[in-house]
């Protein structure tokens, strides 16, 4: 048995008889139309995305074998919230709100190459890179949302595996995300007050050493003059001394 293995990059669900995909495949004697309507049904949840795809033929049989990748998981969440860039701040920028029914769609799309024993791994995994790229998961972050998932709160959804969600939800979503974004702003706003009241803080402490040990510097300078009138008494004690040897002479 001999096999070839093509690699292709096609449109998820969109695949078409093209040149790029017959020059590989043709002289393989294969059926192109057969094998582009299953890569459409393989790749339809990857719709607008591009797709990696194997193609592995027996050259001797023409049967064939797909292998569908997927692009990384980051590259699902933008495209799910419908951004080109995630946060290049995380911790500080919220760029989306995810419901668990569309985490549960991100890691059905992953789960072949997603190393778990179970399904819900999968969902925390797909959690975390949400929290990564600056997107909340049912208005939460993900240690919290993970504690919920851990509790059995959206064991329903996860079990079976529901992915479909009502305008009424992603009207709660936006919500969720804009009380989020401004209680932030309201921390970051805190803090960055609080660092400019610590520098002004350390500022002043750092003027007020600098003035003590000027201080200290003109009063070192100061002990070192003799006082006012010491040298005239010095020398008059020294001329009162020589007085008394002449006399003994």
């Amino acid at each position: 048995m001999s096999k070839e293995t093509v690699d292709i990059m096609v449109d998820g669900g969109q695949a078409k008889a093209g040149a790029s995909l017959a020059q590989p495949l043709a002289p393989l004697g294969v059926n192109l139309q057969n094998i582009i309507n299953k890569i459409n049904e393989k790749t339809s949840s990857f719709n607008g995305m591009k797709v990696p795809v194997k193609v592995i033929v027996d050259t001797e049989s023409k049967d064939f074998e797909l292998e569908i990748g997927t692009p990384p998981v980051s590259e699902l969440i933008k495209k799910e919230i419908k951004v080109d860039k995630g946060s290049g701040t995380p911790d500080k920028n919220k760029i989306g709100n995810l419901s668990m029914e569309q985490v549960v769609k991100l890691a059905q799309m992953k789960q072949d190459s997603l190393l778990f024993n179970n399904f819900k791994s999968a969902i925390k995994s797909v959690i975390g890179s949400c929290n990564s790229s600056g997107v909340l998961v049912e208005g939460k972050i993900a240690k919290r949302i993970n504690k919920e998932v851990d509790e059995g709160k959206f064991d329903d959804i996860i079990n079976n595996q529901k992915t479909e969600i009502s305008q009424e939800k992603i009207e709660e979503l936006k919500e969720q995300l804009q009380k989020f974004q401004d209680k932030l702003k309201k921390v970051l706003a805190k803090e960055e007050a609080e660092k400019k009241a610590e520098e002004e803080k350390g500022k002043k402490a750092g003027e007020v050493a600098e003035e003590a040990k000027e201080e200290v510097k003109e009063g070192t300078k100061e002990g070192e003059k003799p006082a006012e009138g010491e040298k005239k008494a010095e020398v008059k004690e020294e001329k009162s001394a020589t007085g008394k040897k002449g006399e003994k002479k």
